[in-house]
């Protein structure tokens, strides 16, 4: 893929250049907010604290804040809050008829739903910045406990979580890439280094042998290497056009095919089912002693790499995979309505509701494949990294959301770059017409 990308050619496409630019400086701008710590916070102590869990599911919690959680930052919530909501509500507008009415309404509907979200963002970030600043509290880690390091705290970390979603909204509308999926990937980038360094340093202190670090060292570039594969898989659909005519002119029909992705969903369903699992955690992690029994029993069970905790991710996983192909990547009903429309047919099927079900029996086949691989790619390495204390960065999560962003990136480059030739194309094709028009104006007048 990044082979097809030219230079001189991204040179030439400015504004391709400035929706990088904005994006890239829309990420500095959240890596910096990541470092503004909440006000009231004892540094040593939620220090001390950290250190400890980062063993524990406090690591997976700092990883997908991009480390603000473990400094307790402005974003320290991050964007979880915002995915949880659109998880409910995407659930909702799939069970509740006046939401599904929205949907059909086009981009009215769609901006009523987005507002729905957003509210269901304030919502939970301002149940678990409640969580959040009270366990603080219980745990020590607070200069001045009271009244008004919760209520501070409360405002700081649900400014921070919409401040976020408003951050991944311009991403998307006016950069480059998904913007909640980049905030996630940077986040994760950012921490690798150090965690690179850590582990490391793990294996020279003996904690880690040299065999395990090889074999974790094989086992990243073999997922990367096996994502990228699967991500590029497609299964094609043969589509045919039937002959027409336009006036006197009869065009013979042509045949193309419908591609359809191994994974269609991509990355979303590890990031809502990884959502999920952090919504209790996020609160007793910070809890300390002071953790309910309920509380305490959740995270016994749910805790990475125990039975429950993979059980749950793999079917919350298989879950979001046909639910967010869909109503969401790939709607069978839709995509059957616009080849009636465009007088398109598989062969052998009806157009219409046959094309449909048919649409539906492939997509049920393929999507088979496409969970049972989300799973072991997000499975297995939680399975190894619980049996040798590999860092959470190394997780089978973070590497698929890695590559699979990047990969959805550079791909929305191309199509930027794509577009921008053809612009080219037309605007010389317009200027070489001007030209022969005037040469013939020129002729005529020396006749």
């Amino acid at each position: 893929m990044a082979a097809n990308t030219s230079w001189s050619a991204l040179g030439k496409a400015t504004d391709l250049r400035k929706r990088i630019l904005f994006t890239l400086g829309l990420l500095i701008v959240y890596r910096l907010g990541t470092f503004i710590p909440v006000p009231g916070i004892d540094g040593a102590a939620l220090r001390d604290f950290m250190e400890g869990a980062q063993a524990t599911i406090g690591g997976m919690l700092s990883m997908f804040t991009g480390g603000a959680l473990g400094r307790m930052g402005i974003f320290a919530l991050g964007i979880m809050p915002y995915i949880s909501a659109s998880i409910i509500v995407q659930l909702l507008t799939a069970m509740v008829p006046s939401l599904q009415q929205l949907k059909k309404e086009g981009e009215q509907g769609r901006k009523k739903i987005n507002q729905y979200t957003r509210y269901g963002t304030v919502f939970l970030a301002t149940l678990q910045s409640y969580g959040l600043a009270v366990s603080l509290q219980s745990g020590d880690m607070v200069t001045d406990p009271g009244l008004f390091f919760i209520a501070s705290c409360m405002i700081t970390l649900v400014g921070g979580t919409m401040f976020l979603m408003w951050l991944g909204e311009q991403i998307t509308a006016r950069g480059v890439g998904n913007g909640i999926s980049l905030i996630i990937f940077v986040g994760i980038i950012a921490e690798v280094p150090a965690a690179l360094a850590q582990f490391f340093a793990s294996g020279r202190s003996g904690a880690i042998s040299p065999a395990v670090i090889i074999g974790v060292m094989v086992m990243v570039v073999a997922v990367i290497a096996f994502v990228v594969f699967m991500e590029r898989s497609l299964r094609k659909i043969h589509i045919q056009y039937p002959r027409r005519q336009v006036g006197m002119k009869v065009y013979d029909g042509g045949s193309s095919h419908l591609p359809v992705k191994v994974n269609p969903a991509g990355v979303i369903p590890a990031i809502f089912a990884s959502s999920l699992l952090l919504l209790p955690a996020t609160v007793g992690t910070f809890s300390g002693n002071q953790t309910s029994p309920v509380m305490s029993t959740i995270l016994a069970y749910f805790g990475p790499g125990q039975p429950l905790y993979l059980l749950f991710f793999a079917a919350m996983i298989i879950f979001f995979t046909y639910f967010y192909t869909f109503n969401v990547a790939f709607k069978p009903d839709d995509v059957a309505e616009n080849l009636k429309n465009q007088n398109g047919f598989v062969p052998g099927i009806r157009p219409g509701k046959r094309t449909e079900e048919f649409l539906e029996y492939v997509l049920n086949r393929i999507l088979v494949l496409g969970s049972v691989y989300l799973t072991a790619v997000c499975l297995l390495p939680e399975v190894l990294r619980g049996q040798f204390a590999i860092p959470f960065y190394f997780g089978g999560t973070s590497v698929l959301i890695v590559v699979s962003v990047t990969m959805d990136t550079i791909q929305q480059v191309q199509s930027h770059l794509l577009a921008h030739q053809y612009e080219g194309l037309i605007e010389k094709s317009q200027l070489s017409g001007k030209g022969r028009k005037k040469g013939r104006r020129k002729g005529g007048a020396r006749r």
